[in-house]
């Protein structure tokens, strides 16, 4: 049992080697195929087919896609919604084996870290801003500000906590960054005579529903929507309406236990902890943050105008990676100007964010590699093919739930949202595609499933939240497990009746 105690999950990275290393064994066992590609020449205006060794250009017309089986409806290719080659249905053919050694097992991380540059970019400029914006401890002041204006109406602390928390993990994927917010906000739920696992739930629960609705969050939506070859605004409007309704439920599971602790506080799941807990947090001023003055709202403002920005150029500018990242850029040289910060600072500070993201940009180029191993080995299209088989005549509901619960699965293997999105998207996406599914759907999906896991995965940051507020994993499992359960329902419904409609 101590040698058990001594094992330890690897990280990311070591997976999606370990996974890398049996793909490049399974190029020697599994034969080498490929499908005919279809893409939407936008010069040409013209459908260009592409086989092994040849190329046809067809006409841009509804016939051309019913006549090839494909599923997708014309104005997904002409309005570059759909950007990169679809696999068409029934064209697959064995090739020459095309086995993967050493040298492309080492090279693969590193190609795919220049064919995902763009992307990586934009992570590393993110992780810049965000981390400007918390030396200007904006987002502290924030918080601190929000729960001493709520002081007996400690209900509403809840829903805007939740809900505030819920809008930064929907955004920008706030989720590491909320360990900061415990100690400041855990005395303001004990003075209302909650337990500290109403703070938990009000902060790891909103980021846990705002990452698993992603909405423009870079590092889920944008990178899975890129690696399905589609906008990321594709799908929006359905995960918009899993995040409302998420919250709700989320809300008022939160504050039904709430009450309830309030009202008789042994029927808390810690009372046994109450005293160990009040001792240590409840001498805690939270009013030690700085103010949330003039200069931190425009911050703030500035934070979130930048998303605001970049949804517009996207949506109706037809800005891409380059344009995107510009908008973060800009913003954190604004927000440095506004409040003051040294040019020293200012670097530090910049360069100190996107270093805390270097590790998610590595993510995204081994996960790529593992794709590139796979198109340079040719088992892609196999892998699809014999899948395709599997599921062919399989109702729609039935293969878009198994896709759900297959994603939430291989979370606890996979923990990173852009690590999973660029891995799994090429093949999932083109498996929609032959089953007459929305690949938006099959980006939801994604998201929900990975999302669904990160409320009780070990592997994340449920461990080290818990551990600040002196709260066990076991109590927190029985705490979460019917909302997980409520929220795993959710998901099925809404995906069942996103592919009929």
């Amino acid at each position: 049992m101590s040698f058990l105690k001594k094992i330890k999950f690897p990280t990311a990275h070591t997976v999606l080697f370990l996974i890398s290393a049996a793909i490049c064994v399974l190029t020697w066992l599994v034969p080498a195929g490929q499908f005919d590609r279809l893409s939407y020449d936008v010069g040409k205006q013209v459908f260009i087919r592409s086989t092994n060794d040849s190329q046809t250009e067809l006409p841009v017309i509804q016939k051309t896609l019913t006549d090839l089986g494909i599923n997708i409806p014309l104005e997904k290719f002409t309005s570059g919604a759909l950007s990169k080659p679809i696999s068409v249905p029934n064209t697959y053919k064995t090739l020459d084996s095309r086995p993967q050694g050493l040298i492309a097992f080492i090279q693969a991380p590193l190609k795919g870290i220049v064919q995902s540059a763009d992307i990586i970019l934009l992570v590393l400029i993110i992780g810049g801003l965000v981390q400007i914006v918390n030396a200007t401890r904006a987002f502290e002041a924030g918080i601190a500000w929000l729960g001493n204006q709520l002081r007996g109406k400690e209900y509403l602390l809840i829903v805007l906590v939740t809900v505030l928390i819920a809008l930064g993990g929907t955004t920008f994927g706030l989720e590491e960054e909320t360990i900061a917010f415990y100690p400041i906000l855990l005395p303001i739920f004990l003075a209302a005579k909650y337990d500290a696992l109403v703070c938990v739930g009000a902060i790891y629960i909103g980021s846990c529903m705002g990452t698993l609705a992603s909405t423009i969050n870079p590092f889920s939506t944008i990178i899975a929507s890129d690696a399905a070859g589609i906008n990321w605004t594709e799908g929006l409007n359905g995960r918009l309406l899993m995040l409302i309704l998420g919250l709700m439920i989320c809300i008022a599971y939160i504050i039904r236990y709430a009450q309830r602790v309030k009202k008789d506080p042994e029927r808390s799941l810690i009372y046994d902890q109450k005293q160990e807990i009040e001792t240590k947090f409840v001498q805690i001023d939270p009013a030690h943050s700085i103010g949330l003055n003039a200069k931190l709202k425009i911050v703030l403002l500035l934070f979130s105008g930048c998303f605001v920005v970049m949804v517009y150029g996207v949506s109706q500018l037809g800005w891409w990676f380059l344009e995107m990242t510009s908008v973060f850029l800009a913003g954190a040289l604004l927000i440095g100007v506004v409040v003051g910060m040294r040019e020293k600072q200012f670097v530090h500070e910049f360069i100190k964010g996107a270093k805390d993201l270097l590790s998610v940009a590595f993510i995204i180029g081994i996960a790529r590699g593992v794709t590139v191993l796979m198109d340079d080995g040719q088992i892609s299209d196999t892998l699809l093919f014999y899948t395709s088989e599997w599921t062919s005549g399989m109702q729609k509901g039935l293969f878009i739930n198994i896709s759900y619960l297959l994603y939430s699965g291989l979370t606890f293997f996979i923990p990173s949202s852009s690590g999973m999105a660029v891995l799994t998207m090429p093949i999932m996406a083109p498996l929609a595609d032959t089953a007459g599914i929305d690949r938006s759907i099959m980006v939801s999906a994604y998201q929900y499933g990975w999302g669904l896991f990160k409320f009780i995965n070990p592997t994340g940051i449920i461990l080290a939240s818990l551990a600040i507020v002196n709260v066990g994993f076991d109590k927190w499992l029985k705490f979460i497990w019917p909302l997980v359960l409520g929220i795993g329902v959710l998901g099925m419904i809404l995906l069942s009746v996103s592919v009929y409609i």
